[in-house]
């Protein structure tokens, strides 16, 4: 019987920032991951989560309290929104539309492939679409939900099973998404076209680069004035998502961020429109930042590895095959379809991360390769606008069809 240990809000705060820390300092000395770009909360995450492992199976268990990672994640998709002006969306809106239509294609793969797989290793196929894109391009939650619905349906136990699945994906997501751009960036010689180091918020002031090492030019005031709108934002996400609930409108029926990221959208729209209030977009940068790389280190430090030794044999060969398969999508497919250029290999990073993983997960795989290469502001805009909204949707169209084949 594990002797459980329950660790303070303030000290589980204080373990998230240690994760960004010691991925860090790992970082610094193993040239490896600073040559391939595997993210900070990753490499923090992982090890803090191995300790933990390794205190699980000698029945020491820590329980962290994490009230603020839902706010986190909120507040920084908040500052996606805050950063999509129409002006940039008018520029870059076909890509988002091109960008989705890769993302839905390689669903239906990633499907066919765990179907596939697990029809030839003697499972039952519909472990295939858990080993498939309800976890790896839909997370935890869409996990767990599914597999609510097939314990009711079908009467088949898979939760377990998801929570492992997403787990082993969101770890994967995160490790190769930084190689396959890293080597397509090197391959074809790109550049970003803001240029690698230098101020680029002094060149380009309305550039959100989500660079840890950017020299922002903030103030207490401009710092206050952007986290009063990212929480406000944060709050209506919330409220919108209650009155959904409460009002039993299923169509409009999203994650909370989704929420988040458009009130986001229309205020800053807003007061472009009117010109009447300027956003600081370096304090969007900062915030954004922050609070992005305290929301993983949180998701990565609580991760429960001993969940993924737990899988079937089978499961995880398919899930090796997945995390394989979509490197060479993003390689292959991804980066040419959007353009083989610096944009397009950013977002080919940034698939890997949510195709495996989460919208987290890409932006995160993005944000490690621009701190080294230079600013992407059209992937950090298209890939966490499909990823947090249009591709949930998309997802649950293509499952109905596959479970209406396999029925």
């Amino acid at each position: 019987m594990n002797t459980v240990y329950s660790i303070g809000e303030l000290e589980s705060f204080l373990v998230a920032i240690l994760v960004l820390f010691i991925g860090h300092f790992v970082n610094r000395h193993v040239a490896s991951f600073r040559k391939y770009n595997i993210p900070e909360p990753i490499v923090g995450g992982l090890i803090v989560a191995a300790i933990i492992t390794i205190l699980h199976f000698n029945n020491v268990a820590l329980e962290f309290t994490l009230s603020m990672q839902n706010t986190l994640m909120l507040m920084f998709f908040s500052t996606v929104g805050l950063a999509a002006s129409y002006k940039l969306l008018l520029k870059g809106g076909s890509k988002v539309f091109i960008f989705l239509g890769i993302a839905s294609l390689y669903i239906v793969i990633q499907n066919a492939v765990g179907v596939s797989l697990a029809t030839t290793l003697g499972l039952e196929p519909l472990m295939g679409l858990i080993a498939g894109s309800i976890t790896l391009s839909g997370g935890h939650g869409t996990g767990a939900a599914w597999a609510q619905t097939f314990s009711d349906t079908y009467g088949i136990n898979t939760l377990e099973f998801a929570m492992a699945a997403a787990t082993f994906g969101l770890v994967m997501g995160g490790i190769i998404g930084g190689p396959v751009a890293q080597r397509l960036i090197n391959k074809n010689d790109l550049l970003s076209s803001y240029g690698v180091g230098g101020n680029h918020h002094k060149d380009h002031p309305d550039l959100l680069t989500y660079d840890q090492l950017e020299e922002d030019r903030v103030t207490a005031k401009s710092i206050l004035e952007v986290l009063f709108l990212l929480l406000l934002c944060v709050a209506g996400a919330k409220w919108i998502g209650s009155l959904v609930s409460t009002m039993d409108i299923g169509w409009l029926k999203m994650p909370d961020f989704v929420y988040a990221l458009f009130l986001g959208v229309v205020i800053t729209n807003i007061t472009e429109l009117s010109r009447g209030y300027k956003i600081n977009s370096e304090s969007v940068d900062v915030l954004g930042t922050v609070s992005l790389s305290l929301f993983l280190a949180m998701a990565l430090m609580n991760l429960k590895l001993w969940e993924i030794f737990d899988l079937a044999v089978p499961l995880l060969i398919i899930l090796l095959v997945q995390t394989i398969t979509l490197a060479f999508f993003a390689y292959f497919v991804t980066f040419r379809l959007m353009g083989s250029n610096y944009d397009a290999a950013v977002m080919a990073g940034g698939h890997c991360g949510f195709g495996m993983g989460a919208t987290p997960t890409a932006v995160m795989n993005m944000g490690a390769l621009v701190s080294r290469t230079g600013p992407s502001p059209q992937a950090f805009m298209v890939v966490p606008i499909v990823g947090a909204f249009f591709i949930d949707i998309v997802n649950a169209i293509i499952l109905q069809g596959y479970l209406s084949f396999i029925g």
